[in-house]
């Protein structure tokens, strides 16, 4: 009898956990090693470019970033946040960024393979009429280093030109 019970517990037990954690499946865990407090370095040049906080929030659903450049342009330093999920219904990574600039990015092509997240746009209409694809490949580094590399393609993704390198290294 105190065996059936201890089966009985145990199944409860771990059917309420799973109900507690609805991302708690391992292609949550694929950008984890983002995670953390960073400081970001130009590749090309070899300066701070920011600092960024990594954190995950919403019962391990969301992993949020907080950046802030390191310098001031136009009176304004630069900041923005990002949301960065796994959508289960499209079976693809997601980013929604916003700043304050007043920019909205949405990086809703990504996938996870190699120890790199790439993240990438819809090829979308600018306002002067052309096209422009976006994307930023993640590449897991070690535990202390992550390199952030953003492209654009004007031409569907054929060409494409860097538009930033950064080496994120964990604050100490």
């Amino acid at each position: 009898m105190k065996k059936i019970f201890l089966v009985v517990f145990l199944f409860i037990a771990i059917s309420m956990a799973k109900a507690q954690s609805p991302c708690g499946d391992t292609v949550y865990r694929q950008f984890d090693f983002w995670i953390g407090d960073w400081e970001a370095f130009n590749n090309a040049n070899g300066k701070k470019a920011g600092d960024s906080k990594i954190s995950m929030i919403l019962d391990s659903c969301i992993i949020l970033e907080e950046w802030s450049s390191a310098s001031v342009v136009k009176g304004i330093r630069y900041a923005g946040k990002s949301y960065n999920t796994y959508n289960a219904a499209k079976k693809r990574w997601q980013q929604y960024w916003v700043d304050n600039a007043g920019g909205v990015t949405e990086y809703f092509n990504g996938h996870y393979a190699d120890k790199k997240m790439v993240l990438e746009t819809d090829n979308e209409k600018q306002p002067d009429g052309t096209y422009k694809t976006q994307k930023m490949t993640f590449h897991n580094l070690g535990p202390d280093k992550v390199r952030q590399h953003g492209e654009s393609s004007t031409d569907n993704g054929k060409t494409w030109k860097t538009d930033f390198d950064l080496e994120y290294r964990r604050k100490k």
